[in-house]
């Protein structure tokens, strides 16, 4: 599937989420629950992307490396943070690399040295999710990447029961205080 779009919420508690819950109630900061995160989906913790929404921006939360590089302009017609963060709708996309988008931040080394040559790689699979307050309104975005020289080396396709996870997964951090106040 190129590009499949989903909306709608799950009414289903997903079973993923306890533990995130858990992070929530010892006020965990940013980087416990995206590697949290990234043990829920089983990807690298380079491969979860958090972006808080600051006066028309969408900047880097998580990964670290990413805070200083820029951030995205919600007018963006390129960026799928954007997009996902302006429909308020989850995304998920298996051929990624088929996908029109701003490749600007993939360039930039993440993680640890020994780890460099994997995060150099292209995102092949991405999912998207917004990360909506108690009114519906936008806080940030969440994505989860899977990286690889092609996409037969990077793992599985995400799943629609995978971003029913990832929507859940942003229902929790919404309520997480790294998101509603700047760094």
């Amino acid at each position: 599937m190129a590009r499949g779009k989903h909306s709608g919420s799950s009414s289903v508690a997903e079973p993923g989420t306890k533990s995130l819950a858990q992070l929530l109630e010892k006020e965990a900061t940013e980087q416990q629950f995206c590697v949290e995160i990234a043990k829920l989906f089983q990807v690298r913790p380079t491969e979860v992307a958090l972006l808080r929404l600051e006066r028309g921006f969408l900047k880097f939360v998580y990964p670290f490396e990413l805070r200083t590089v820029g951030a995205i302009p919600l007018s963006s017609s390129s960026a799928v943070a954007a997009h996902t963060a302006m429909t308020k709708r989850r995304e998920l996309f298996n051929t990624f690399n088929r996908v029109k988008h701003a490749g600007i931040f993939e360039s930039v080394k993440l993680g640890k040295a020994e780890e460099t040559n994997f995060d150099a790689a292209p995102i092949q699979k991405l999912m998207s999710a917004p990360v909506l307050d108690e009114e519906g309104d936008v806080l940030g975005v969440i994505q989860i990447s899977r990286k690889g020289l092609d996409s037969t080396t990077c793992g599985h396709d995400f799943t629609v029961q995978d971003l029913q996870q990832l929507e859940a997964a942003a229902a929790v951090i919404a309520k997480a205080g790294f998101m509603r106040s700047a760094t």
